[in-house]
């Protein structure tokens, strides 16, 4: 159990151990090879570290202090644990070492990789959370040490982009809290409980006294719906989801492109493993099922993905149109999990996976056109598929799992959001029947359309620029290595998710149908 700790504490250690280092003492131009070293042998080290606690923590709860006698700060591995500590671990490797070579044209490195360093352990405390008020603690100070990320570049636009993220995500995280509270009121504990708390489901029940059970029998429903809205609405800041959801398009852009990509990858996905653990863990689905509440969350979810697709076809600069993409793709996400079925849960789960690896290809490969190029909006783009083929090639690739074109990883995903929407008893909706049953399929086209118009014509005209195109100049300038080959990595592993699915499904749907 010790390995989750170390995993948590690793990387936080040396993150603050290169803030510490006097920049100084730090001659970058002399010393930067000693640095890249050393920041790889920690990501390795950390590397090992997550996966060696997968295998060897077993069902065991590592309990680190109590805030209170009955709020203890502990962790715990489950399924929901290995998915996403396992995207943060490739995501992370594959960014950081893309970012050895990216990181050249910036300033601040030692800066940039000390946070670096940090989230990644922030993550994976969040990944192995065992109950909320543990999850809670790292939840907030995610928000506060991603914030220097946003902040790199020091320009005015990203000092306003970053004051915004730290503004709507603390907001967010209250609106949570003042949820907690009354989850511990109605309920006597925090502890992430399959079935959820409030149905009193005994398996997997962590770290809570037999007493408890029960305790919630008497609770008032309507401040508990009232309190789980909220709560969705708050951690669901960090997910982009309408209306609170500003803050993405801003920050994504401005931070350094493997930033971004952890960022749209990795790091928003805490507000839907924070929506999982509250919906499955703590109240349940069949607390939420047919209420107000799963209409009124249905409802903001569709409207997030048709407004970030609409968004992202029209802006022209290419990372910001990537993160309104992320808008939508993350409320995808959302609706499955809205939806409350297993085939829905299973393909919400599904695209987690699917979208990191996708996004994390298309952030890093706008990085590699922006260092190479210095290039940012699309219209500038004409012909870079004949400059830069290998690098869009794998855009190309990443751009149709995200449309949802087999064999991409996307595509599993998005058939199971549909059918598990046309299986669903989903809630009446001002009279007119299941209407979500047929609306959200019908809006998952209609985005899929979307994500096409909006990200194929980059490739149209990268490989087809027209017979004006001036061949005679033309010149091949593909990245190096280190960029290359983590684009390459997250690229296989796309496709891979939609060739091989099965061993996926077969065990999400297995500890989904548990959830249920």
């Amino acid at each position: 159990m010790y390995l989750i700790l170390l995993s948590i504490i690793v990387p936080v250690l040396a993150g603050l151990g290169l803030l510490a280092v006097p920049e100084k003492k730090l001659n970058l131009s002399a010393d930067r090879t000693w640095l890249l070293l050393a920041v790889g042998i920690v990501y390795l080290l950390t590397g090992g570290l997550v996966i060696g606690a997968l295998f060897t923590a077993g069902d065991a709860v590592f309990t680190l202090f109590h805030l209170t006698g009955s709020l203890p700060v502990c962790f715990h591995i489950d399924e929901i644990s290995i998915l996403f500590s396992m995207l943060t671990l490739i995501v992370f490797l594959c960014a950081g070492f893309f970012s050895f070579a990216y990181m050249k044209h910036e300033t601040k490195e030692k800066r940039y990789y000390g946070f670096y360093l940090i989230v990644f352990g922030v993550l994976n405390a969040l990944s192995f959370a065992g109950n909320l008020i543990t999850f809670y603690l790292f939840f907030e100070m995610l928000t506060l040490t991603s914030m220097p990320l946003v902040l790199h570049t020091g320009s005015r636009e990203a000092i306003m982009a970053g004051l915004k993220y730290l503004f709507y995500s603390l907001c967010g995280a209250y609106m949570a809290l003042f949820g907690i509270y009354f989850i511990w009121k109605n309920s006597g504990t925090l502890a992430f409980t399959t079935g959820g708390v409030l149905h009193m489901t005994t398996g997997g029940n962590i770290g809570s006294p037999d007493s408890l059970l029960g305790a919630a029998a008497g609770a008032d429903t309507g401040i508990l719906l009232i309190a789980a809205c909220v709560m969705l609405l708050g951690f669901g800041v960090k997910a982009g989801m309408f209306p609170m959801h500003a803050w993405l398009p801003a920050a994504h852009p401005v931070a350094p492109a493997p930033a971004s990509a952890v960022l749209s990858a990795v790091i928003v996905k805490a507000g839907i493993l924070a929506v999982v653990r509250v919906v499955y863990y703590i109240f349940g689905p069949d607390f939420l099922r047919g209420t107000w509440v799963q209409t009124a969350w249905m409802t903001l979810t569709l409207i997030t993905v048709f407004m970030g697709s609409m968004l992202a076809y029209r802006e022209p600069v290419l990372k910001k149109r990537l993160a309104y993409s992320t808008v939508s793709q993350l409320s995808y996400i959302l609706f499955g999990l809205a939806v409350m079925n297993v085939t829905s849960v299973t393909g919400s789960l599904m695209h987690v996976l699917a979208h990191g690896f996708i996004k994390a290809v298309l952030f890093l490969t706008a990085g590699a056109i922006i260092y190479t190029t210095g290039r940012t909006r699309v219209e500038e783009l004409r012909g870079i598929g004949k400059e830069m083929p290998l690098t869009m090639w794998c855009y190309t690739i990443a751009s149709l799992g995200l449309i949802g074109i087999p064999p991409t990883g996307g595509f599993i995903s998005k058939w199971y959001l549909a059918v598990g929407s046309l299986q669903s008893n989903t809630p009446s909706f001002a009279g007119a029947g299941p209407v979500f049953r047929w609306l959200g399929p019908v809006v998952l086209l209609v985005s899929a359309l979307l994500t096409a118009g909006y990200l194929l014509p980059l490739t149209i005209h990268g490989f087809l620029p027209g017979a004006d195109y001036d061949y005679e100049h033309l010149k091949k300038q593909e990245p190096s290595l280190w960029m290359t080959i983590p684009i390459l990595i997250l690229t296989v592993l796309s496709v891979l998710v939609g060739l091989f699915p099965n061993l996926l499904i077969d065990r999400i749907m297995g500890f989904v149908s548990i959830l249920m």
